[in-house]
Formats: C-alpha cells, sequence, structure tokens
C-alpha cells in the first residue's frame, strides 16, 4: 500500500528526502499553514507493530517539549490510513554522514563549530531531563550556511526512569557510534551522549570512523575494550590540544568524560577561542577545563579604574543627614508626651 498523497487533508507529500528501516521522511506541504514541512511516515508494517508505534509515540513527544535553535521542531503527529506519521520542521541542507561523504572530511575549523551546535542542542536535551542514546551524522541536519539542527529522539530515554544498576539484553541505537555502556547493555547517560559525539568529531576529522567490524557483535566489543587510532595518526597536523580533547571524550569509563554535552561545548569553545586570539591562547591544560558557569544575574563586573559614583555619593550623604537632623525633633515630641517626673 502505497503512503497517501495527503495525510489528513492537510500535509501534502511531495518528495522523498530521506528514508530508514522504519519510517520514510517526505518534504511536504502545510495547506493549512501554507508552509513547508518534513513529514516522517512510519512504514505500514512497522505501523502495526506495538513496539515501533511505542518508539514512534515516544519520539513525538520526546522531541515536542524541547525548543531549541538547534533542535528540530516538532509540528504534529497523527495517524491516516494506518499510517503513523510526524510532522516536523523542514530543515534545507543535508545531513551530517552525506557531507562527510561528500567532502572526505572536515578542517578543524569548520568540524569544532558545527560539533559545538550538536551539543548545545543536546545539551539542551541534557538539561530537560533526556539521553538522546542515538548522537550519529545521519540525526543531524546541516542547512547550508551550515547550521545544524539535531534530529530523530526516537529512542531517547528520560533521565528520571533509568536506574544506575539495570541492564539489558537488547542494545538500542546505532553500533557505529555506541558508547562502551551502551554496547554492553548497561544504563545511558548524558556522558553516553559525549562519547557518540566524540565519535562523531572522529569522523569529521578523518573522514573514518575509529572503528571497523563485519558484525555488530565485534563492533560492540572495540567500543567496550579498544582504544581508537590516535587521532595525530589518521589525520596528521591536528592540534595536541583537540587530540588530548578528544581523548577524553572515548574515554571508556562514562566518569573520565565530560558529564554532558555542555560541558563538552564549553570545552570545545574554549579550545576554538584560543585559537582565534593567540594572544589569549589557553595552556593546553586549560583547555581540558570547562569554563565556569555564567551568573546570569550578575551585571558587566568594572574594572579596577572605575570612577567612582559622585552623585549616589552625595545622595547618600544628604540622606544621612536628613536623618541626623531629625533626631532632635523626635526627642522633643517623646518629651512632650512624656514629662520627666520631678
Amino acid at each position: 500500500m502505497e503512503e497517501p498523497r495527503v495525510l489528513n487533508k492537510r500535509y501534502q507529500l511531495l518528495e522523498r528526502v530521506g528514508e530508514g528501516g522504519m519510517a520514510v521522511v517526505y518534504r511536504a506541504h502545510d495547506l493549512m499553514l501554507e508552509r513547508y514541512v518534513a513529514v516522517k511516515v512510519l512504514r505500514e508494517a512497522t505501523s502495526r507493530d506495538p513496539i515501533f508505534q511505542t518508539r514512534f509515540r515516544q519520539e513525538a513527544k520526546a522531541a515536542a517539549n524541547l525548543s531549541h535553535p538547534n533542535i528540530v521542531t516538532v509540528h504534529d503527529f497523527g495517524l491516516d490510513h494506518g499510517q503513523l506519521f510526524l510532522v516536523m520542521e523542514y530543515v534545507p541542507g543535508a545531513d551530517l554522514k552525506t557531507l562527510i561523504k561528500q567532502r572526505g572530511h572536515f578542517s578543524p575549523e569548520e568540524a569544532v563549530p558545527l560539533i559545538i551546535q550538536a551539543c548545545a542542542g543536546i545539551g539542551y536535551a541534557h538539561r530537560a531531563g533526556l539521553v538522546h542514546c542515538d548522537v550519529k551524522p545521519q540525526n543531524m541536519l546541516v542547512t547550508p550556511d551550515m547550521r545544524l539542527k539535531v534530529a530523530d529522539f526516537g529512542i531517547a530515554r528520560a533521565l528520571a526512569t533509568i536506574q544506575p544498576d539495570e541492564k539489558s539484553d537488547v542494545v538500542w541505537g546505532s553500533p557505529q557510534y555506541l558508547a562502551p555502556e551502551q554496547a554492553s547493555g548497561s544504563a545511558p547517560a548524558p556522558a553516553s551522549d559525549v562519547y557518540s559525539l566524540g565519535i562523531l568529531l572522529y569522523e569529521m576529522l578523518t573522514g573514518n570512523l575509529p572503528f571497523h567490524a563485519d558484525s555488530v557483535a565485534e563492533l560492540t566489543r572495540q567500543h567496550r575494550e579498544e582504544e581508537p587510532p590516535p587521532l595525530s595518526e589518521a589525520s596528521p597536523g591536528i592540534s595536541a590540544t583537540l587530540e588530548r580533547i578528544l581523548t577524553k571524550v572515548l574515554s571508556k569509563e562514562p566518569s573520565q568524560r565530560y558529564r554532558t554535552a555542555d560541558q563538552l561545548g564549553r570545552v570545545l569553545l574554549n579550545f576554538g577561542n584560543a585559537k582565534s586570539a593567540p594572544s589569549l591562547a589557553l595552556t593546553p591544560e586549560a583547555a581540558l577545563v570547562p569554563a565556569p558557569e555564567p551568573d546570569e544575574d550578575a551585571g558587566s563586573t568594572p574594572g579596577p579604574a572605575a570612577e567612582l559614583d559622585w552623585v549616589s555619593i552625595g545622595l547618600g550623604l544628604v540622606a544621612l543627614t536628613t536623618v541626623l537632623g531629625l533626631i532632635p525633633f523626635w526627642m522633643w515630641i517623646y518629651f512632650v508626651y512624656n514629662p520627666p517626673i520631678r
């Protein structure tokens, strides 16, 4: 059965822009609001599968509660002709996997700003209590002006539902980008997304994944047990500081990585700023330390040579003089009503 050309008498499907094992994505026209959107239609076979239905609804609910410039916005969710569909903002451009194949690899000056944007979107999800669990270049959409948006929260996990000691025989996610703890069936954490971002950055800089295998079992074993080839060997000329950052990100133990995508994003931002301003460059060790959280309530801090505010000081002295001058008056009032006993 082919998908209807118009879903719910509103979304006119125009052309396929992507597809996977469980769904097809179309560029579509919203006939009601007169705008272009992306519509993800669950395949007919998977539409009848309760597990995939649950995952699809979970994606809709998880993404609908996230509003961030680096996350694809979800507009609608529905069922038509027995098929579930998800309506999202249409992002012109291509996914990051396609761009890597086209370019071969990215320079650090190109790759780091894109990963910082990915960190911003995924970091926002972390603060909202979600772990993405499927960070990969196919889920990173890049516009022609190099704005990045994170998509597909289909297997995202709410932090509140994750038990630290949980174990699962079913491993969800893409094996090429799985964190070691995910590969072993253990509970995911924000640091799991950080590891996947590190694999993505490695692939962008070198044009290749750090681990290769003919089977999923072998690939997951490599993530758990083997160290990736040094970045400087895979891509000569890479900054030693950037290599140290990536080594930390790809640590097998989650506690040895940056805790959240926000933290990784700040480290990469420091690295980028240091490269663009050599006179203010951080030491290699300092670049590995996340910047302190900004105090949103604090104003700008005056410099040491800031001038005194003489107007405020003068008004303060006038107020003090006025208060002191009222003391004799109140003493007179007191003795009028409370004359001393003779």
